[in-house]
């Protein structure tokens, strides 16, 4: 199956079936505290004309904000290493965060990096060796294709338009919620907090009929599509330590574009910011650490976003 499209901002897809484990890792102990966590950030190529002057790949700052914010570092991570490179990146950042945008997941070199970390989190993972993903948009639908090892995206429009979640009844006994009021929670449910910027996205029946989505991921939202399509909007592993949302949490404090539906209320930038804190401290459980020297010369600080507004829905881009 294979789904396309183009905005400047939306996340949409062109997918493909990638592999997945199917062994479930024994409970995780390990509970390190790194005070010093970085995220990394998997980079994408640039595909508009307009744009390739500043470089081959880029990530939105909003993201570099977003995990910076909760109190992390960030390196981003190129598509143009070799597998031993990108094992010894991954011994030493402490968490990975997929990020929404247009590629390609079955043939671009996005989609084989980003299945390379996706073994090595399984593997270290069922060894103890504590490691998170966070995929945003694109992301949670890479996460499932992943998991699935197939293709079941399907039109699940929600373009421009934010919206309450519809929790589900695992929602309140979630990671990724455990630190929300029961007040909060049901804010959630009655103010569109969420920004969604998608045309494709995984259906809840979808979800349900297949059994290896359905046995590594909680299901903790869903939403309505313009289609009336249901579609999974939140979930978490059960026992992996992956987080996908299908919306933006990113945008509600760190995106301006006045032709976009960027939640800006108080409440929606609380719940950007819990969000931020959540994932950047699952990777401070992450005992992976960076040489000093390396460190100083693989973090984003070497680089300055570019203003793109006139051309994306971004204000600022970081290019590679």
């Amino acid at each position: 199956m294979s789904k396309a499209g183009s905005s400047s901002f939306v996340c949409l897809l062109l997918v493909g079936c990638l592999c997945s484990s199917g062994a479930m890792p024994t409970p995780l102990d390990q509970e390190a505290l790194n005070d010093r966590p970085v995220i990394g950030i998997l980079t994408q190529m640039v595909s508009d004309d307009r744009l390739k002057p500043w470089g081959e790949t880029f990530i939105p700052a909003s993201y570099v904000k977003y995990a910076e914010s909760g109190g992390s570092r960030v390196m981003p991570i190129r598509l143009t290493h070799t597998a031993a490179e990108y094992e010894n990146i991954f011994k030493q950042i402490n968490g990975l965060l997929f990020i929404g945008g247009a590629v390609d997941l079955e043939t671009s070199d996005y989609a084989r990096v980003a299945k390379i970390f996706y073994r090595l989190a399984l593997k270290a993972n069922d060894a103890g060796d504590f490691f998170p993903i966070w995929g945003t948009c694109m992301g949670l639908q890479l996460l499932t294709v992943l998991v699935a090892g197939e293709c079941l995206l399907t039109n699940t429009t929600a373009e421009n338009i934010a919206l309450p979640l519809n929790l589900t009844t695992e929602a309140h006994s979630s990671r990724m919620f455990q630190g929300f009021s029961e007040e909060f929670m049901k804010i959630l449910t009655q103010e569109p907090l969420t920004g969604n910027f998608h045309h494709y996205g995984v259906t809840v029946e979808s979800f349900q009929e297949n059994a290896k989505l359905r046995n590594f991921f909680s299901l903790l939202s869903t939403n309505v599509a313009e289609n009336e399509a249901h579609f999974i909007s939140t979930i978490e592993g059960k026992r992996y330590p992956f987080y996908g949302v299908q919306w933006h949490p990113e945008v509600n404090r760190f995106q301006w574009n006045r032709k976009l539906n960027f939640p800006h209320s108080p409440h929606a930038v609380r719940l950007s910011s819990l969000l931020a804190e959540f994932f950047v401290n699952e990777g401070r459980r992450s005992s992976h650490r960076f040489d000093p020297e390396e460190e100083a010369r693989s973090l984003i600080y070497s680089y300055t976003p570019v203003y793109a507004g006139n051309i994306t829905g971004y204000e600022q881009l970081y290019f590679f």
